[in-house]
């Protein structure tokens, strides 16, 4: 799949779909009250605009010829007074269709978010990052649009023409039929105007999706780019990624150039017409100045809402569009689990947990049962494996890259489902585990470490609700309050983004004081001291010594030295379990195990 075509969007669908419209309802309900208040505003608005118009001919017609000054005076009064309630009107009709959108915003972005976090690690594998932020900023932003300018606004526009097509007709239906004569071309060039913008608004939603995937990756990896001196080449890359962006939206300009003018020609077109023909009869006695003088303000008023709803139709589609990938989003399925069983969570809570602060967990029994699994089948990244890790014990897991280690830890945890076989913990199938309660259990420290913006005492209390107390002995008990107290405001240090203010190994450390903090009945370490020096790695042995007592420790590691304690030792190879058994075991059959640890002491 290329760069190009993950980010390509859904051709986009009806203009108008009932189904996502009365979901998107459910998200206005709880601000009826605004959108009364701004169709009164508008429904208003609308009304007053023929008062100018009939306003016009009474002068015209009637105290002009009596050269009534009193009459003119009256109707200017009127007419002053109907154009500061139609200012606010349109003030109300704004404030209050702004703070719908926006309210509405504010909830779909945050179901968004809280979806997202919900959501399996393999949809991550399959969706760029880019295309999801699209999803929670510009598609929502395009609903924001459909309220504060599109249906709304939309039906205020619709009662405007009615109102005024009405009015037209009641004063000569003659004269009316003139004004109406251009509205088949009128729309005419408003279809073929949104077909265009549909295809533009499509290429520019595609290159914004483009550039938010390579903004993301590029930032994320600026170390990388500077240290290979790549900064030229993704400039150029970005450049022919902006470039595109910009040919797509001049597009869509150059549309909007081409229809509003063409608008305006036509109704140009109509008034001409109009002029013509009530000349004609103001000439022959069958109509009279003034009915022509506000039928030709009716008909300018009569195109403005025209136009604008041509433009409100478009805004419609996107809003369709965006709202059915939206919903789309909402509707993936998030991790399996979720729902608890009652009779799992009563077989393992009064062996395998106790409260937290009220002493040691005693561990957990976990058991791999033939168990197959691939990210992409048919090539197996486990193979059939099997192996016991009882209560307390500590069983760690050696074996060349991509032997198949970590994926052991990530379906432990259920960051993904095996397609054969079952993992059990306390002889429980963790599918029939509630997801939150398995992960309750773990304490889990990662090779790459991720620490969030945030205060030292944040990052390590992510688990749990700890007081100040508990964050210090925590970080005690790991030797991370040595690296805490060099830090200026202690636990109140403001780290960067993923860490990035502290070292490496620093960051582990406290990724170990957050894993540990919990108090976790099973410790999964992947290669948890490969980041830290010689000092720190033997402050945290000897931490590790008293936290795993009592307690069930699954560890993976590439230096051996670190594991020769460990009560048992699983060797993967090529995704299959090759042999098993203490170090001093695994040295005596001279297999693959003595192999790898000669090979890493300088004696192969």
């Amino acid at each position: 799949m290329t760069e190009q075509s993950i980010h390509e969007e859904d051709v986009l669908g009806k203009a108008y779909d009932g189904r996502l419209m009365r979901r998107l309802l459910t998200y206005v309900r709880p601000y009826r009250t605004l959108v009364v208040g701004a169709l009164f505003f508008l429904f208003t608005e609308g009304g007053l605009q023929l008062v100018g118009p009939l306003l016009t001919k009474r002068v015209i017609d009637v105290a002009v010829p009596a050269r009534d000054i009193a009459l003119v005076k009256t109707s200017v009064i009127l007419l002053a007074f109907a154009l500061i309630a139609q200012f606010a009107c349109s003030y109300g009709e704004t404030i209050l269709t702004a703070l719908l959108g926006q309210r509405v915003m504010h909830d779909l972005r945050g179901e968004l978010f809280a979806h997202l976090q919900r959501l399996p690690i393999p949809f991550y594998d399959r969706n760029p990052v880019g295309r999801l932020i699209t999803r929670v900023t510009t598609d929502v932003e395009s609903l924001n649009e459909l309220f504060t300018a599109g249906v709304v606004s939309g039906l205020g526009d619709l009662f405007t023409l009615v109102a005024i097509s009405i009015a037209m007709v009641w004063v000569d239906w003659r004269l009316a039929l003139f004004g109406f004569a251009t509205i088949p071309f009128v729309f005419l060039v408003s279809h073929l105007f949104r077909k265009s913008v549909r295809d533009s608004y499509r290429e520019v939603r595609t290159r914004i999706a483009r550039i938010n995937a390579f903004l993301q990756e590029r930032i994320t990896g600026i170390r990388v780019v500077q240290l290979f001196g790549r900064e030229r080449d993704e400039a150029k890359r970005f450049d022919r990624l902006n470039r595109d962006h910009l040919d797509a939206n001049l597009a869509s300009i150059t549309v909007y150039a081409l229809y509003f003018p063409a608008i305006e020609l036509l109704t140009t077109i109509a008034l001409a017409i109009l002029v013509v023909a009530g000349a004609h009869r103001v000439g022959i006695g069958a109509l009279t100045v003034g009915t022509v003088a506000a039928f030709l303000q009716l008909l300018r008023r009569f195109f403005q809402p025209l136009q604008d709803l041509s433009e409100k139709y478009n805004i419609l589609q996107q809003a369709m569009a965006a709202s059915e990938r939206i919903f789309t989003l909402l509707d993936t399925p998030a991790a399996l689990g979720t729902a608890t069983t009652r009779g799992a969570a009563a077989a393992i809570a009064p062996e395998s947990t106790t409260a937290r602060g009220d002493g040691p967990r005693r561990g957990v029994d976990v058991r791999f049962e033939d168990v197959w699994f691939a990210y992409q089948e048919p090539e197996w990244v486990l193979k059939g494996v099997s192996f016991h890790v009882a209560r307390g014990e500590t069983m760690a897991i050696v074996g060349h890259t991509g032997a198949g280690k970590t994926t052991i830890v990530s379906l432990l945890l259920r960051f993904y489902e095996p397609q054969r076989g079952r993992i059990t913990v306390d002889g429980v199938d963790i599918r029939e585990m509630p997801l939150e309660q398995l992960r309750e259990l773990v304490g889990y420290v990662q090779q790459d470490i991720f620490l969030f913006a945030g205060d030292v005492a944040t990052n390590i209390r992510l688990s749990a609700p700890l007081s100040d107390e508990q964050v210090v002995a925590a970080a005690t008990r790991v030797g991370a309050d040595r690296v805490v107290q060099r830090l200026p405001g202690a636990y109140s240090y403001e780290l960067g983004e993923r860490g990035a203010s502290v070292s490496v190994g620093e960051r582990q450390l406290l990724s170990f004081a957050r894993a540990i903090a919990s108090d976790p009945a099973l410790l999964l370490l992947d290669e948890a001291t490969s980041a830290v020096d010689s000092e720190i790695e033997a402050q945290i042995q000897r931490a590790l010594a008293e936290l795993m007592r009592g307690r069930t420790t699954i560890a993976i590691a590439h230096r051996l030295s670190t594991i020769v304690g460990s009560n048992r030792i699983l060797v993967l190879h090529l995704g299959e379990v090759r042999e098993q058994g203490t170090h001093a075991e695994l040295l005596a059959k001279r297999g693959l195990y003595e192999r790898l640890y000669r090979l890493q002491a300088g004696l192969a």
